[in-house]
């Protein structure tokens, strides 16, 4: 495993060769092939036992997974889309972001047959970072790639949910980064993963369509 990660590593952090690419969530192209995603997910680590080594922020963790319980509706919706979708999420423990939306995400997944989750650091996930960035291109973590059955990229969902992302771009230098920071971890203790879950579900309505997003 080690040599694998070591290889993928280099892989990642070399220069690309040119190969077709495929459109990416955020409208970029990204050059991984698919067996690249692959390999990716396959290196990486199921929810629980992400949760069981995580230090950074612990407690926290801890409590939004026990705090996580999918709507009825979104679970139906998400079943709704078939089988076979795979979430390859890159993503820290120290994250404020991972720690708000990944639990809640792990829940979700748990409850569609044949749907899958594995968790990847940001030093072996910095290639899908920096080709899906934020929309102050920012690479950043959580970055959630929704891949079908042929690990082939049909969406990614970026860092936190679009209506928080809109509001912490509009207090750039309103709010002192600490400020914004506490109030942002206030919505998403009030939110409880809704807005999230709400817009990975969409993303796999989308592709089932047939349909690349963003």
């Amino acid at each position: 495993m080690s040599i694998l990660l070591s290889l993928l590593t280099a892989t990642l952090l070399s220069p690309a060769k040119p190969t077709p690419a495929t459109a990416s969530a955020s409208g970029q192209a990204i050059t991984a092939a698919d067996s690249t995603l692959r390999q990716l997910f396959d290196l990486g680590t199921p929810y629980t036992e992400f949760l069981a080594n995580a230090r950074a922020r612990r407690e926290l963790w801890q409590r939004n997974t026990s705090w996580a319980t999918p709507p009825d509706a979104l679970v139906m919706r998400a079943r709704a889309t078939g089988g076979g979708w795979k979430l390859l999420a890159v993503a820290v423990d120290g994250c404020s972001d991972s720690v708000s939306t990944i639990p809640y995400l792990a829940q979700l997944v748990a409850l569609l047959p044949g749907v899958e989750l594995r968790i990847i650091g940001s030093d072996v996930g910095r290639m899908i970072m920096n080709a899906h960035k934020t929309p102050d291109g920012r690479a950043a973590t959580p970055t959630v790639l929704l891949l079908d059955a042929n690990y082939t990229e049909r969406g990614a969902f970026i860092e936190r949910p679009a209506e928080l992302q809109q509001w912490m771009m509009a207090q750039k230098g309103i709010l002192s980064d600490a400020e914004a920071n506490a109030r942002k971890m206030v919505w998403y203790d009030e939110d409880k993963g809704i807005k999230t879950l709400t817009e990975i579900v969409e993303l796999m309505e989308r592709a089932a369509r047939h349909t690349r997003v963003r």
